[in-house]
């Protein structure tokens, strides 16, 4: 598997959402108990092994995709990715998943928000 050469980082995503510019759909792909526990407030939650044609049909071919997962050592958000763009979608990988993210100091959604671990 390749990853994708577009790519997107933390920062970039944050800016773009502070400032209303975030013109794209944003993907969680870890497990949905992952997910319940801690995610990026507006994410929603579509685990890397589930995207498929069915699942993805309400998505716009014309609206870019950012994808995440735990963080670099995780790789379900370049499979996530992989598995978008072969459907024909416009997506990027967040670097540095949820991990890096709430390292930032970011906020966060979810049942246990920054008490979260963040290893899956």
């Amino acid at each position: 598997m390749h990853k994708l050469s577009v790519e997107t980082d933390v920062a970039d995503v944050h800016y773009d959402i502070k400032h209303g510019v975030n013109n794209f759909l944003l993907i969680d792909v870890r497990s949905a108990k992952a997910y319940e526990e801690c995610h990026i407030p507006g994410a929603i939650n579509l685990p890397s092994h589930e995207i498929n044609e069915e699942t993805t049909a309400s998505f716009s071919k014309d609206q870019l995709i950012v994808v995440y997962c735990w963080g670099p050592a995780c790789n379900g958000g370049t499979k996530g990715a992989a598995r978008l763009s072969g459907l024909g979608f416009k997506v990027k990988e967040m670097l540095g998943g949820i991990e890096y993210w709430r390292k930032e100091g970011n906020d966060v959604e979810g049942t246990l928000g920054h008490q979260a671990p963040l290893i899956g």
